[in-house]
């Protein structure tokens, strides 16, 4: 039975403690990209029993995956494992000065992959850059520096192995076919149709859908 892991922020979270319906119950994947692989993979493949997990928590920055690393990943021993974060790094930076600075976001981000590969040296990783849109809290000035960011994403997707997902491109690919409301939210939270995106993306990058 694979085991898959999402850890991430309310990108990856998208209301799984709270969002169920017939079928779909409360504490599964929730309706984000995190649901729709879920869905996926085990339609297409319903003979490996995957066991999938949804870890995100709303409001994440790296610091706080760190904090619960042991308990919400390692300790699970996935084989495959998924991350997304760094959005909350910068948005509760320039919102009240309370994110990660682009040092330490890397130096944790690093720290964080290699307990894991010490931990678990075969396991397989996926990065999701981390994403944001000109709309609602997200002013020009962010994008400098979310830049800096999902650099530091595709330099550790390099440097560990993993296999990377350019959410950001993904986006800025996606808005020359919608206006950016068609797609996110408030800048940062995606509508049902770029969670869609995503989850394409993922399963492409994978090489889990044929």
């Amino acid at each position: 039975m694979p085991t898959l892991i999402f850890m991430g922020d309310s990108v990856t979270d998208c209301g799984h403690l709270t969002s169920g319906g017939t079928g779909y119950p409360v504490g599964l994947w929730g309706p984000g990209y995190v649901g729709l692989i879920a869905s996926r993979l085990l339609s297409d493949r319903p003979a490996e029993a995957w066991k999938i997990l949804n870890q995100g928590i709303s409001g994440n920055k790296v610091v706080d995956l760190y904090a619960r690393w042991k308990r919400d990943c390692l300790n699970l021993r996935p084989d495959i494992l998924s991350i997304m974060v760094g959005i909350n790094d910068l948005w509760h930076e320039k919102s009240h000065q309370d994110g990660v600075e682009i040092p330490r976001y890397a130096q944790f981000y690093r720290m964080l992959l290699e307990w894991t590969r010490e931990t678990l040296p075969g396991i397989r990783l996926v990065l999701m850059e981390p994403f944001a849109g000109l709309m609602g809290e997200v002013q020009e000035e962010w994008m400098e520096e979310l830049a800096q960011r999902c650099q530091i994403v595709r330099e550790l997707a390099r440097e560990f192995e993993a296999v990377l997902v350019p959410s950001q491109e993904i986006l800025q690919q996606a808005i020359q076919e919608a206006p950016m409301e068609y797609w996110l939210v408030d800048g940062v939270h995606p509508m049902p149709p770029f969670h869609q995106r995503l989850a394409d993306a993922w399963l492409k990058a994978t090489g889990m859908i044929q």
